[in-house]
């Protein structure tokens, strides 16, 4: 991510099976919403506002 996007990427360890992720201060996935972790490409096209290939 950080090469592709020069994005700064930060782990941050939870409980309970959640797996998040945000851009720019704003949700873009939940496993815990969706209950499902994402397809491969997934968090890439949700990064960019383009669909996954």
């Amino acid at each position: 991510m950080i090469m592709e996007f020069g994005a700064d990427v930060e782990l941050v360890k939870s409980g309970g099976g959640v797996f998040e992720v945000t851009v720019d201060d704003e949700l873009v996935f939940s496993k815990k919403a969706l209950g499902r972790f994402p397809e491969q490409g997934e968090l890439r096209g949700l990064a960019t506002g383009s669909p996954a290939p």
